[in-house]
């Protein structure tokens, strides 16, 4: 970087900006090589793939109305103060010009030295706010929180799950699809990222016929992966299952998509029914998914491919899978959060 945030040192967001760009992405793949290292796991590791900055299109942020002036911002490093965010190099630019406006509106709508969690997410539609916090929402609030989405040109307003406000839908494209967000879903960080990793699960499944998406959400690698096999996608949050359900109705051409409401941690896909499938992704939450991985190394599951939030799960993950006889193919680290000790990783498994 040729020019460091104003924030840089105080923020906790971003630890690693100061350094040149190849010690940077040695220190990522260091980052997976050491978690790979620890389970006795050998695997060859690409280049890290890195994001363009400013293109973190979802952000969760504290807010806290303290002496009559709103901070917004991630917390300070190793502490809980928030350092109120003047600029940020990793956020796109529709959720940063949306601040100033988010301060007034917090102003009029919190309590005196109360604080919130937002978490803001740019939809295809618009800009789409959920609201976390402890204050009781009576009818003005509810309608302060109203207009104010409507002067700042919000596509939604959630407050702890439940929409208060809606002026469109707020849709991403996933593929082929339109898939209308419910409150609060997970979405990849950036949309370049989400590329990345749909082009390695495809490359990673092509020639299988029927898939299983496992920890699917709604539907991030099922409609890339059904525009040439059949899938079957599973998780466990419903509204996801039903937004992903509502955007095989917005798309034509693919092949058919099943769904599945289950908890695949206490209620992993058993080997007999993996054998059914002759591709599987897997895309877990950053816990992994260990008791999953103990099915699969037991199945006779021609190919998967493993998609991670945390290096040190995968690994453990990926132990697992070895022992039962798969083979690791080259490991791609995606750096989806710039200049932050997280790494995202993509691995296809064969047997």
């Amino acid at each position: 970087m040729s020019m460091l945030c104003r924030h840089f040192g105080a923020c906790g967001g971003c630890q690693y900006q100061d350094l040149p760009d190849d010690a940077y992405r040695a220190l990522k793949q260091e980052l997976v090589l050491a978690a790979l290292k620890l389970e006795g796991v050998a695997a060859e590791l690409r280049d890290v793939v890195e994001v363009p900055p400013a293109t973190r299109r979802r952000a969760a942020l504290k807010v806290k109305l303290k002496d009559g002036v709103v901070e917004i911002g991630f917390h300070a490093a190793k502490t809980h103060d928030i350092v109120d965010m003047a600029e940020c190099q990793v956020m796109t630019p529709a959720l940063l010009k949306l601040l100033p406006g988010l301060r007034r509106m917090f102003k009029e709508v919190l309590a005196p030295r109360g604080d919130a969690d937002m978490r803001l997410t740019e939809t295809d539609a618009g800009v789409d706010l959920a609201l976390r916090w402890n204050k009781k929402l009576d009818e003005a609030t509810r309608t302060a929180l109203a207009i104010w989405a409507d002067k700042l040109g919000l596509v939604r307003v959630s407050v702890g799950g439940q929409v208060l406000t809606s002026f469109a839908e707020a849709k991403v494209r996933l593929g082929k699809a339109s898939v209308p967000l419910p409150p609060e879903a997970f979405l990849q960080p950036s949309r370049e990222g989400e590329a990345i990793l749909q082009g390695f699960v495809r490359e990673a499944l092509s020639g299988a016929k029927k898939i299983a998406d496992l920890f699917s959400g709604c539907g991030t690698f099922s409609f890339v992966l059904a525009e040439k096999a059949r899938v079957h996608a599973v998780e466990l949050e419903a509204p996801m299952l039903e937004a992903l359900a509502a955007g095989v109705k917005s798309a034509s051409g693919l092949k058919p998509i099943t769904t599945e409401k289950r908890n695949l941690f206490k209620r992993p896909l058993t080997r007999f029914e993996l054998n059914l499938y002759d591709g599987l992704c897997l895309d877990p939450p950053r816990a992994g998914a260990l008791e999953q991985a103990k099915e699969i190394a037991a199945s006779k599951l021609p190919r998967i491919a493993y998609v991670s939030c945390d290096a040190t799960t995968f690994a453990r993950d990926a132990k697992v899978l070895i022992d039962g006889g798969y083979k690791l193919g080259p490991v791609l680290p995606v750096d989806q959060f710039l200049w932050s000790s997280h790494i995202e990783l993509a691995a296809q498994f064969t047997r």
